[in-house]
């Protein structure tokens, strides 16, 4: 018997997301299917243990060439591991598990963190983000809206 794959939605090779628990209501990300995970620009981490758990805070410039707005964020780490970036650079990097919310849906990927203020974007949609979820044109823009 074959099984049918379901349908996957499109998204554009760029899109705009919202991480909510960290007061993200929207953020430009660049889908990158040759990185397996999402990655945060992030400065000035202070990691620091609270009631037993290894917890980080973060600041966050959210929109592209601006840098007069800067969030300040909180998550648990669920780990640190070394990263190999584009340029074959290899990086420690903490990892943050928090919901993601694209096209009306919301579910929890994990993000790594660096700094990323010389990147055009502030955040990569990696693959296992949207694995069985989206397929990305890379053709399109903004396919869920602006």
């Amino acid at each position: 018997m074959i099984k049918k794959q379901r349908e996957l939605e499109i998204i554009g090779w760029r899109e705009w997301v919202a991480l909510p628990e960290l007061g993200i209501s929207h953020i430009k990300a660049k889908a990158d299917t040759g990185a397996r995970t999402s990655a945060l620009h992030a400065f000035s981490l202070r990691p620091f243990v609270e009631n037993g758990q290894d917890r980080i805070s973060f600041d966050i410039h959210p929109l592209q060439r601006n840098t007069n707005i800067v969030l300040t964020c909180t998550a648990d780490i669920i780990d640190k591991r070394p990263v190999t970036d584009s340029g074959g650079h290899i990086e420690e990097r903490y990892v943050i598990r928090t919901p993601l919310t694209l096209n009306n849906a919301t579910w929890q990927i994990e993000i790594t963190l660096t700094e990323r203020d010389t990147m055009l974007f502030r955040m990569l949609l990696g693959r296992s983000a949207i694995r069985k979820r989206f397929s990305v044109n890379p053709a399109k823009s903004f396919m869920m809206g602006k």
